[in-house]
């Protein structure tokens, strides 16, 4: 009887200290999980009002100085992120199994002659994991801008010159509808230049080029192999995290290719990037709270309120500027015929359709940052 109760005391603890090891280090609320209903924004606001006046009256009645509690959900403000609002979330998100890839990219990197690193054309900047400068060292490189069909095209023409500028090759392309895939082999081969005229200069023609493909996840890493590979062999879904171990294809023309699953940073120091990978779903939406993220994407909006935007939702662009994102999400759910009981905006229902429409670029091909802005509202 003792032994049974020890095995299974034993396998919580190990079940315990696995799921620790694999957790995810992020603001999630048990109030916003898959199955459950989240609340509305204007029922938290209202509660939160209400727990505000009890906490006040409790002070003003109480002799004795209360403690502070420190709230590490907060966004810090920095020189970076000065405009966050109050509907700004503190992002973090940072899966174990992310330790793991670093680490195997480091050890793989003498098995390639160069790397292809992944970003979204929406988010440039965002998109690009700063630890992987010091991972790929001086290994050749490539930027490839996926989802170029989801941006800006002017704005993508202006990353492609910046990083030409700076000496790395950049190609846009769609891996859904197979544009500028054609492209990809021309510059792997012009990268690869001087090397391939060493092995040529020592009798080894048609030499195998072997390339790693790098990114964060859900930019399009496995939809790009499976385009260029016209298979099926690399496991593609529309959320992040789904490649786990690495995979070899092998291409026409010479060339391999090696799948590594996609690697975020430790933690964001500017939460304006964080945003903004929240945006393009490169975070879990499980983790966040969505009404919260999606006032955030309308007071981008407000900002800069486009002519698809404003017919999308039939809304007029002096209404979008004088509202406030909750409010503008109200209309915008009421527009929509998206109503509960008593004739209220379901508002949850609106924000997961924001946040979609605007990853299907329904609210128009937009870019989020430009070369050399890294503010959300594009101020320097």
């Amino acid at each position: 009887m003792l032994g049974a109760v020890r095995l299974s005391f034993d396998s919580f603890l190990k079940s315990t200290v696995n799921k620790r090891k694999c957790g995810i280090i992020h603001m999630k609320d048990s109030r916003y999980g898959n199955n459950s209903k989240r609340k509305k924004y204007s029922n938290n606001t209202n509660k939160n009002n209400q727990n505000n006046q009890k906490k006040s009256s409790s002070v003003n009645n109480s002799k004795s100085k209360p403690k502070v509690k420190k709230d590490f959900n907060k966004p810090k403000t920095t020189a970076d992120n000065s405009s966050l609002s109050q509907n700004s979330q503190y992002i973090q998100w940072f899966p174990g199994h992310m330790t793991r890839t670093k680490r195997q990219i480091q050890s793989d990197l003498k098995l390639v002659d160069a790397a292809a690193e992944i970003i979204d054309a929406r988010v440039p900047f965002s998109s690009r994991n700063p630890d992987l400068s010091a991972l790929l060292g001086n290994k050749p490189r490539i930027i490839l801008m996926n989802k170029c069909d989801l941006a800006d095209p002017k704005a993508t023409k202006q990353w492609i010159s910046y990083f030409k500028e700076q000496g790395v090759r950049a190609v846009e392309l769609d891996c859904k509808t197979g544009k500028g895939i054609n492209l990809f082999a021309a510059a792997v081969r012009d990268v690869l230049g001087e090397q391939i005229a060493k092995w040529e200069s020592k009798g080894m023609k048609n030499h195998s080029l072997k390339v790693m493909i790098v990114g964060i996840p859900n930019v399009g890493k496995s939809s790009f192999i499976n385009r260029i590979s016209k298979s099926t062999k690399a496991k593609v879904e529309d959320r992040p995290g789904v490649t786990r171990g690495n995979q070899w294809f092998t291409l026409d023309k010479n060339i391999e290719l090696l799948d590594t699953p996609g690697v975020l940073w430790p933690r964001f120091d500017d939460q304006l990037v964080g945003e903004r990978l929240a945006f393009t779903g490169a975070v879990k939406d499980q983790i966040m709270d969505t009404e919260q993220l999606a006032l955030r994407l309308l007071e981008y909006f407000k900002e800069n309120p486009n002519a698809v935007f404003l017919e999308r939702f039939n809304v007029a662009g002096e209404e979008v500027v004088s509202l406030l994102p909750h409010e503008l999400l109200s209309l915008i759910a009421k527009k929509r015929g998206m109503l509960i009981a008593g004739g209220e905006a379901d508002t949850e229902r609106a924000a997961v359709m924001v946040l979609d429409e605007f990853r299907a670029a329904k609210l128009g091909r937009i870019t989020l940052e430009l070369p050399n802005q890294k503010r959300l509202n594009g101020d320097e």
